[in-house]
C-alpha cells in the first residue's frame, strides 16, 4: 500500500512539474526561488556552478534542478536546501549530452502548495564545435611594403591587422563570437620587444585597452610565438614592443639627417654671404 502512495505521489508530482512548465511558472504565496550560475559561457569540459536561494525553506522539501538545450533535457539532480535557504550543485560538461553549442537553460523547481521555477541561461560551446584557423595575414607596412603574420585562432575570426609605429605595436582586430584565444608568429625583422642588452623582454598586450597577460609557448631566433586569450565580445588586441617596422626608423633617420644637413648648408651659404 505505501509503495502505490509513493508511486501515485511521484505520478503526480512529475504531470504537475510538466503543466508548469507549459504554462509558465507557478508562484506559492510567500515563497520564491532563484537561480544562478557562476558564468555565462562554458566550453566542453568545464565545471559548472549552479546556486540559487529559496526565500522560505522547508524541512524535508528539495530543490530540483535540471539543465535543458532546446527542450531537451541534458542534467537533472535534487538538492537539499540549507537553513538560509541557499543551495548549490556543481557538473562536469562533458560526455555525450554535452555535444551541441547552444544556449542552454538551467531550471530550479521548488514545490510547496504549487510548484515555483526560476530560470536562467548561459552559452556552451563544445570542443568539437568550436573552429580552429591557422593562416597568414598580410600585414600593411606602409611604405616598407607588406610582411606575413602567421597566426592561429579559436573561438573567433581576424578581420584586420594594423601597425601603429607611434606606439611600436600591431593591432590584430577580432570578431570574437566566444571565449577562445590566438597564436601569433611575430617576425623579429618587424616587431619586437627587447631590453636595453638586446634580450627580450615582455610584450605588452592591451584588449580593449586593459592589459592582459600573454605567454610564450615558443621563441625561435627570427621569431616570438605569443598566446592570447579572449573573451567573447573583445575586439581589439594591441601588442606592444620596443620597436616595429625597423625601416620606419631607418627612414626617419635618414629625414632627420637631410634636415641637419641642408641646415648645414642653409648656415654655410648664409656665412660666406655675409662675408
Amino acid at each position: 500500500m505505501s509503495i502505490e502512495i509513493f508511486v501515485d505521489s511521484r505520478i503526480f508530482y512529475s504531470l504537475a512539474l510538466l503543466l508548469a512548465i507549459s504554462t509558465g511558472t507557478v508562484f506559492a504565496e510567500g515563497f520564491s526561488v532563484l537561480v544562478e550560475t557562476d558564468d555565462n559561457n562554458y566550453d566542453e569540459g568545464d565545471t559548472i556552478v549552479i546556486s540559487g536561494e529559496v526565500s522560505t525553506p522547508l524541512p524535508g522539501v528539495n530543490v530540483v534542478i535540471q539543465i535543458f538545450r532546446e527542450g531537451t533535457m541534458v542534467a537533472i539532480a535534487q538538492k537539499p536546501i540549507a537553513q538560509d535557504g541557499t543551495f548549490s550543485h556543481t557538473i562536469l560538461a562533458e560526455g555525450p549530452l554535452w555535444k551541441k553549442s547552444g544556449t542552454y537553460s538551467v531550471r530550479a523547481s521548488y514545490e510547496v502548495g504549487g510548484i515555483i521555477i526560476s530560470e536562467t541561461e548561459f552559452t556552451y560551446s563544445s570542443k568539437s564545435e568550436v573552429s580552429e584557423t591557422t593562416t597568414n595575414f598580410e600585414v600593411d607596412a606602409g611604405s616598407s611594403g607588406t610582411f606575413d603574420v602567421k597566426y592561429t585562432i579559436k573561438g573567433g575570426t581576424v578581420k584586420n591587422m594594423v601597425v601603429d609605429s607611434k606606439t611600436f605595436a600591431i593591432i590584430v582586430q577580432i570578431d570574437a563570437t566566444d571565449e577562445g584565444e590566438i597564436t601569433l608568429d611575430l617576425p623579429r625583422e618587424f616587431i619586437g620587444a627587447e631590453k636595453q642588452d638586446g634580450k627580450d623582454d615582455t610584450f605588452i598586450i592591451l584588449i580593449d585597452g586593459i592589459e592582459v597577460e600573454s605567454y610564450e609557448p615558443a621563441v625561435h631566433s627570427e621569431s616570438r610565438v605569443i598566446t592570447i586569450n579572449f573573451e567573447q565580445g573583445d575586439s581589439d588586441i594591441e601588442i606592444i614592443g620596443t620597436y616595429v617596422i625597423p625601416e620606419f626608423g631607418t627612414i626617419a633617420m635618414m629625414v632627420l639627417i637631410v634636415g641637419i644637413m641642408a641646415t648645414v648648408l642653409a648656415t654655410r651659404n648664409k656665412f660666406q654671404i655675409g662675408v
